[in-house]
């Protein structure tokens, strides 16, 4: 099975106009029908892909190599911006830190044996040896109980570049998951800001709705937003099947992927089909999370699990 492209060109061109109302959107040939897309595959299968004129191509790619160029620094290199005391929630994460849900979850052991052989998700041997970054897009909240969720960012010495390419590429994310959010409410029937309005309010992050992407971006509109890309060491962990990410779900509301440059990101879908995406060239991955099943138990938490499949053994570093 292949997910199908949505091109939220059509809708975009209705917010450049500075109309979003739903009313004026039904009234545009093939809309409707167009959002009632969005929202039936995000029930159906909790996954979709999405092209957005706004985020381009070279817009990713310049994301990627500039993260590539920083995971295939040395581990003392980038441990100098490690903040274990914030938990992590700023700057980097080193390999063998993260443990998927799947390695501790009694409960998801379980329904994991009773899935047929051929949708079972690999079992991992131990935490994920992949490196994460989490860096925060947009202004920090003045006041909040959670000091260590919004401290101040990291920026690795050497990459004057860093704040821009960040910034630019999560802001960029963000108005793609608006749209889409936008789209959904009014294909399942709701005002278009139904999900946006919750977005927007200032409530903690396991009461807000959310995104966030394999270059994972926590979404909150006018709170901060968490854009956290991994990388892997393919030199180091080259064997065919390795895990890097295993299989688990994500707390928030929506998730989206860019493009990697490499394969091996596998989901799940309501079914309990395993497929293996493929984001085409200029494309985007939107995924549901446990906040989307939290609303309704008629929606899908969409699980998944990134592994090494067959690649050129000269290949470094793998950048999500």
């Amino acid at each position: 099975m292949e997910l199908p492209v949505i091109d939220l060109a059509p809708y975009l061109a209705i917010a450049d106009a500075g109309n979003r109302e739903s009313e004026s959107t039904k009234r545009v040939s093939g809309l409707t029908e167009l959002c009632h897309e969005v929202s039936r595959l995000l029930k159906e299968t909790g996954a979709l892909l999405v092209k957005d004129p706004r985020c381009t191509a070279e817009d990713n790619d310049r994301f990627i190599d500039m993260m590539e160029k920083y995971f295939e620094k040395p581990a003392e290199f980038k441990r100098l911006q490690e903040r274990p005391f914030l938990h992590y929630q700023v700057g980097v994460t080193p390999e063998g830190v993260e443990v998927p849900r799947s390695l501790v979850d009694e409960e998801m052991q379980e329904k994991l044996r009773a899935m047929p052989k051929e949708h079972q998700p690999l079992t991992p041997k131990g935490p994920d040896p992949k490196w994460r970054y989490m860096w925060r897009v947009g202004p920090r909240p003045s006041k909040t109980r959670f000091q260590e969720l919004n401290s101040e960012p990291v920026i690795p010495e050497g990459f004057p570049e860093w704040k821009e390419t960040m910034d630019s590429w999560g802001y960029k994310m963000i108005s793609a998951i608006e749209a889409v959010a936008e789209m959904a409410a009014i294909g399942f029937g709701l005002p278009k800001d139904a999900f946006t309005s919750l977005m927007k309010q200032h409530i903690s992050a396991t009461q807000v709705l959310s995104l966030s992407a394999r270059n994972l971006l926590s979404f909150q509109i006018q709170g901060p937003h968490l854009l956290a890309p991994t990388g892997s060491d393919l030199k180091r962990y080259g064997q065919e099947g390795t895990v890097f990410a295993g299989y688990h779900y994500d707390l928030n509301f929506l998730t989206i992927h860019g493009r990697s440059r490499f394969p091996g990101l596998n989901i799940w879908l309501r079914n309990g089909q395993k497929i293996e995406v493929k984001v085409p060239i200029g494309c985007l991955l939107i995924q549901t999370g446990k906040q989307v099943r939290d609303m309704s138990t008629n929606f899908h938490c969409l699980m998944m699990m990134v592994l090494l499949v067959k690649w050129p053994a000269n290949q470094v570093v793998c950048c999500s």
